[in-house]
């Protein structure tokens, strides 16, 4: 079975966002894949398994949150 999640981040400006793409960035082997649109990241998630998904989704919005911090956000 194939899953594909997609986890959307919006920030107040296009450059919070860019800060935040480029902060994931080398996140994004294997399981992810991001981009920036305007004031968004948008990050696609894709597995085998369900377990895996939740995995890479639990990284990603632990490593975001370290994002904020830094935005101070």
């Amino acid at each position: 079975m194939k899953i594909k999640a997609t986890i959307t981040f919006c920030y107040q400006n296009d450059k919070q966002a860019e800060v935040a793409f480029k902060s994931l960035l080398p996140d994004n082997i294997g399981f992810l894949e991001s981009r920036q649109n305007h004031n968004s990241l948008v990050c696609t998630l894709k597995g085998k398994s369900l377990k895996t998904i939740i995995s890479t989704a639990d990284d990603l919005i632990f490593s975001e949150m370290l994002v904020e911090k830094v935005l101070e956000i």
